[in-house]
């Protein structure tokens, strides 16, 4: 039996089959590239669903893990701790105005979990308006924020108090609002939507919202687990609108590959000790971990780097002349091209020929790139694309 085989039969027969899995076993990475057990190397547009956008096995990171481990890798949220609070005060350093206090935690799922709940401590209501199309998670609170059926099937009943409008539309949110108003927590958008297809959000719109939640005193919850962190060309998403939200959920890229979520939220979500808590968010080792990731991001400018690069990639993949293209749209380096058809044959094809690249519901290829991939990187994904779709 070779090795492919040893590890894929693995985990075929103990995991719980819960992905749909392809077919290499991933070995190594650095950069923008990932190798193969057998040596094949790949142009990884994946990069972990977003996670590594600063490249894969980064020094600067390697190196702070490496450090802290030596020191203290586990503390307990009770006790102080010196990589935790250098982290925090770099988040709130970052952050849009006025989110001045941070909560850590492992994930994204988790940190919209957090997130419900600071909401409905804060405002003593129950329900949230959430965006058509959206995706907050799969745990039982972020699932119920999910608007996709097929996440939701089978988990009934889900926690109740969860509606859903249609995104990019401020009327049908501003008179579902009107009708909800005295048991309204919170709004909850993505600045894009990219489960749901790869949609930017219009900052008008987002401008809009803003004012409605400061008139009416409902908290704006902004999910940036997937666009935080240079991804779209700004630090975060939100950034393109000019607004603050009250409650920041981000994850994904922060710790330069490791398990990290945080929640960033103004001084006026209020919550007391003991209402929530977790063992490991906030651990010296991932918290070192993002605080080498995120000053990596500012010394090279990435945010920079994201926003040049996507208008690149996006030009360049609008001259394809293709009937099988119905759109392109992106912003930064989160860039999605609907087909006419399935995009999964289109996924395959790309990967026997060396480029790693998501779906982003049946017909959409979404792009999600380490930010540091280099342009003759780009270019070679464009060109397979493109030799693929003509």
């Amino acid at each position: 039996m070779n090795s492919t085989s040893f590890y894929m039969d693995i985990e075929n027969n103990h995991e719980m089959g819960l992905y749909p899995k392809r077919d290499c076993v991933l070995v190594r990475g650095k950069g923008a590239v990932v190798f193969d057990d057998r040596g094949k190397v790949y142009i990884d547009c994946t990069s972990g669903h977003g996670v590594a956008s600063i490249g894969h096995c980064s020094d600067e990171v390697i190196e702070a893990v490496i450090s802290q481990a030596q020191r203290l890798i586990t503390c307990s949220n009770t006790f102080y701790n010196d990589a935790r609070s250098l982290l925090v005060e770099k988040l709130v350093r970052i952050a849009p105005a006025g989110l001045n206090r941070v909560f850590l935690c492992n994930s994204g799922a988790e940190a919209v979990e957090a997130a419900i709940k600071f909401a409905r401590l804060t405002t003593g209501k129950t329900d949230f308006l959430c965006a058509a199309k959206s995706f907050h998670g799969r745990t039982l609170g972020a699932l119920s924020a999910t608007f996709n059926p097929k996440y939701r099937e089978g988990f009934a009943p889900l926690v109740p108090g969860f509606h859903f409008v249609p995104y990019n539309k401020f009327i049908p949110l501003k008179t579902a609002v009107e009708e909800m108003q005295d048991r309204l927590a919170g709004i909850i958008l993505e600045p894009v939507q990219g489960e749901g297809g790869v949609y930017p959000g219009d900052p008008e719109y987002f401008r809009q919202v803003r004012e409605l939640c400061d008139e009416k005193g409902i908290l704006l919850i902004i999910d940036e687990v997937q666009t935080g962190f240079c991804r779209t060309g700004r630090m975060f998403a939100v950034e393109h609108s000019g607004i603050s939200p009250d409650i920041l959920c981000l994850a994904k890229a922060m710790a330069g590959g490791l398990p990290v979520g945080a929640v960033l939220c103004s001084d006026q979500i209020r919550v007391s000790v003991g209402k929530h808590g977790t063992t490991f968010g906030g651990n010296p080792l991932v918290c070192a971990a993002a605080s080498a990731s995120i000053d990596f991001m500012i010394k090279s400018k990435l945010a920079e780097q994201s926003a040049e690069k996507g208008i690149y990639v996006l030009d360049r993949l609008k001259k394809i002349k293709s009937s099988k293209i119905r759109g392109i749209r992106g912003l930064g380096l989160m860039i999605g091209i609907e087909l006419k058809e399935k995009v999964n044959p289109l996924i395959s094809a790309l990967m026997e020929r060396g480029i790693l690249v998501l779906p982003a519901g049946s017909t959409v290829l979404r792009l999600l790139p380490p930010l540091t991939i280099e342009y003759r990187q780009l270019d070679v994904v464009i060109a397979h694309i493109s030799n693929l779709l003509s």
